[in-house]
């Protein structure tokens, strides 16, 4: 059964799905639009890190879906369990299917918990925790603030991941937690990352290095967590170009778990071969069906995976989505815009600001906000400003900062498959 055609469906009611559905009625109002989406809450995910560092309660971060979901559409409550373009339609979970003329996919990714064996039975007691985890982030700030002394492990995986300066957020936090306590030289702290950096736009590095000599944590790359043992305290790593595990012991282990493309995403026809929804990096358009938008975490743009990236892109997948229903070319452009506020001490945050290929795309004049080096201003900008321009300037299609650049010559367009 396949009902009524929309103008525009939009797969996904997290920051990207509610950011485009409101972009788009700014600019008509008039646009019959539909979101499916089956959770009844809606979660601020930028906050996790400081829930887990015990600035927000687990509460502050998590509103109804009703009341960010623009009232002018049609909320679907179901879930999607297959795109199919040829046919202009998605199924539903209920095998009914739902037709339009647009299509704007933003489903997120997915948290692969379990890739990392013994992790779904421990997770949340035994002192394992982890920040991506909703339910784990306030653990997360139980077992720092009761640690006095022992091991504290943090893990982060290959990329790519969403906010990958989010696993060493937590170990900054924690660590300024146990310093100020007079309690961090009695506890040893090792960062292992599966990378070879430890962030990966070099202008940024050498403040979080600062830092991490600041605590005194052992930095160890080349290295992924495979295997967790809560009840002994036991972790395992694979250590590249080496035959056999590492083993480590913790007393307390925060875990960013491995991501990839949902399974309804990587076995569809807009996958790539990575499993990412292949879209053009520029203009958001899917790469075969003209009339597909994608944005946020599961797109296949190399960007950094963050609601500042999906700010972003908000309005560019409006502007050309609109283009596209009235028969024109896309001309609005993303320039890989992400932002990753590091909150590297309880006060003081580096604000990496960065485009495709590295390069800075910093919101402010340097001398007002050097976001290479430490600063209380951008603590203040993490803290209290950015959860009201998520939630009251964003998600409303206020696109404040926002405004997309646009080509100066007609793009090709993408190849219709049918």
């Amino acid at each position: 059964m396949t009902t009524n055609q929309y103008d525009v469906v939009i797969v996904g009611g997290g920051a990207g799905g509610i950011a485009v559905a409101s972009s788009l009625l700014r600019r008509n109002s008039n646009l019959d639009i539909a979101v499916i989406e089956p959770s009844y809450t809606h979660l601020y995910q930028p906050g996790l890190t400081l829930v887990g560092g015990g600035v927000f309660s687990g509460e502050e971060i998590v509103k109804r879906m009703r009341l960010v979901m623009p009232k002018q559409i049609t909320w679907i409550k179901h879930r999607v369990t297959e795109f199919d373009p040829n046919n202009d339609s998605v199924v539903l979970d209920d095998k009914s299917k739902v037709a339009y003329r647009t299509l704007v996919a933003a489903p997120g990714l997915k948290l692969a918990w379990d890739r990392i064996e013994g992790l779904t039975e421990t997770l949340g007691r035994n002192g394992v925790t982890s920040n991506y985890d909703p339910n784990s982030a306030p653990y997360t700030w139980e077992l720092v603030k009761s640690m006095k002394s022992g091991k504290a492990v943090f893990t982060q995986p290959p990329m790519p991941i969403k906010c990958a300066g989010a696993p060493q957020k937590a170990v900054y936090l924690s660590c300024f937690e146990w310093e100020e306590k007079g309690y961090l030289s009695d506890i040893d702290v090792s960062f292992h990352t599966a990378g070879t950096v430890l962030f990966g736009v070099p202008d940024y590095v050498p403040a979080l290095e600062g830092y991490m000599n600041q605590y005194g944590v052992g930095l160890e790359f080349n290295q992924t967590l495979v295997a967790i043992d809560g009840m002994a305290r036991k972790a395992w790593f694979d250590v590249k170009d080496q035959d056999t595990q590492l083993e480590v012991e913790f007393d307390m282990l925060h875990v960013c778990p491995p991501q990839t493309a949902p399974p309804f995403v990587s076995n569809s026809p807009l996958a790539n071969d990575a499993g990412w929804i292949d879209v053009t990096q520029d203009t958001l358009q899917h790469t075969r069906y003209e009339n597909v938008f994608a944005l946020g975490d599961a797109c296949s743009t190399p960007n950094a995976k963050t609601a500042a990236a999906i700010r972003k892109q908000a309005p560019v997948v409006s502007e050309n989505l609109i283009a596209v229903l009235a028969g024109h070319m896309p001309m609005a452009i993303y320039d890989g815009y992400g932002s990753c506020p590091l909150t590297v001490e309880r006060g003081k945050v580096v604000l990496a600001e960065f485009g495709y290929g590295g390069k800075l795309l910093p919101s402010a004049p340097r001398w007002i906000l050097d976001g290479t080096k430490p600063s209380r201003l951008a603590w203040h900008l993490k803290e209290t400003m950015l959860p009201p321009i998520y939630f009251q300037l964003m998600l409303k299609g206020r696109e404040w900062l926002a405004t997309p650049q646009h080509r100066t010559m007609p793009a090709t367009s993408a190849t219709t498959t049918r």
